[in-house]
C-alpha cells in the first residue's frame, strides 16, 4: 500500500527553534554521537553520529526494535535534532499528568524545539517535523545522508545542547494505558498521543573519533520496560493518519498476561 500521507503542520511550540542573540559563530569541525535511550516503555534502540564539516553534516542514524507495522505497511517514525534548552532527555518526573507517556510537550523543557528534522530525503527544516512520508519506516531502519545545518543547530551542537529524539511508541509495550495512548496528540490532535510521543532520546556529544564510542554515550535516560495489557482503543488499532479520506491504523497484538 502506498497511499500518500498529508504533510501535517507542527505547532509553533514544538517546532520553533529557540531564538539566539546575534549570529552564532560556526562551530569547529567535529563528530558528534549518541547512543539513544528508551522512553515510555519502548523496546527499541538506536545510535547516531553527526560528522560536521563546515555547514555540512554526514548523518548516520541506526534504529531497531521500534513498532513495525500499521495496516500491513511500515510504521512511520519521525526524528529530529532538538536544541536551545537544557540538552537533556526527559525522565518520568517530567510526565506532567502522570499518564505514563512522556509527550513531546513534557520533554520540551529538557530538549527544546525542533531545529533539524532528520528526514530520509529532501528538506530537513522544522516544518517537516511530522511529515510521515519522510520519516523512518518500520521497526528497524537507517538514515545515512549529508545535510546542511543551519546556524541554530550548529550552535546547539557546539554548546552541547543538541538532542536527538525519535518518535512513535508501540502500543504493545508502552507504559501508559490504552486510553492514554489513544488520547489526542499534543502535536496534532488527529493523531494518537502515543504515535507522536518520544520513543528514543540521546544528547549529541562531541568526540575526536569518527565512529560511535565504545559502550555508548550517556543519554541521561533510564531504560524502561513495561506492557500495555489493556485492549487498544478504536477497534483494536491505532489511528495514525488520514489520507485521501481513509484511515491508517496500527494493529498490534498484545499478549495476555498469564
Amino acid at each position: 500500500m502506498n497511499k500518500k500521507m498529508r504533510l501535517l503542520a507542527v505547532p509553533a511550540l514544538a517546532i520553533s527553534a529557540v531564538a539566539m542573540a546575534g549570529s552564532p559563530a560556526m562551530a569547529a569541525d567535529a563528530t558528534y554521537s549518541s547512543t539513544l535511550g528508551q522512553l515510555s516503555g519502548t523496546t527499541g534502540s538506536g545510535t547516531i553520529t553527526v560528522d560536521v564539516k563546515g555547514d555540512k553534516a554526514q548523518v548516520n542514524l541506526q534504529v531497531s526494535g521500534l513498532a513495525q507495522t500499521f495496516m500491513d505497511a511500515p510504521y512511520p517514525h519521525v526524528q529530529h535534532i532538538h536544541g536551545g534548552a537544557k540538552g537533556q532527555c526527559p525522565t518520568v518526573a517530567d510526565d506532567a499528568n502522570g499518564d505514563g507517556i512522556l509527550s513531546t510537550t513534557d520533554g520540551a523543557a529538557s530538549y527544546g524545539g525542533i531545529q533539524t528534522t532528520l528526514t530520509t530525503s529532501g528538506a530537513t527544516t522544522p516544518a517537516e517535523g511530522l511529515n510521515l512520508e519522510l520519516g523512518g519506516q518500520g521497526g528497524s531502519y537507517t538514515i545515512e545522508r549529508e545535510i546542511t545545518l543551519d546556524a541554530a543547530t550548529k550552535a546547539s551542537l557546539e554548546a552541547g545542547t543538541a538532542v536527538v529524539v525519535v518518535h512513535g511508541l508501540d502500543p504493545a509495550t508502552v507504559t501508559g494505558t490504552a486510553e492514554a495512548f489513544n488520547a489526542p496528540s499534543d502535536l496534532e490532535p488527529s493523531l494518537p498521543l502515543g504515535a507522536t510521543s518520544p520513543a528514543l532520546c540521546g544528547t549529541l556529544v562531541a568526540s575526536q573519533m569518527g565512529a560511535m564510542p565504545n559502550g555508548g554515550a550517556d543519554t541521561g535516560v533510564a531504560t524502561e520496560t513495561g506492557s500495555n495489557t489493556g485492549m487498544i482503543a478504536l477497534g483494536g488499532g491505532l489511528v495514525l493518519a488520514a489520507a485521501a479520506g481513509g484511515t491508517y491504523m496500527v494493529r498490534r497484538r498484545v499478549a495476555n498476561n498469564a
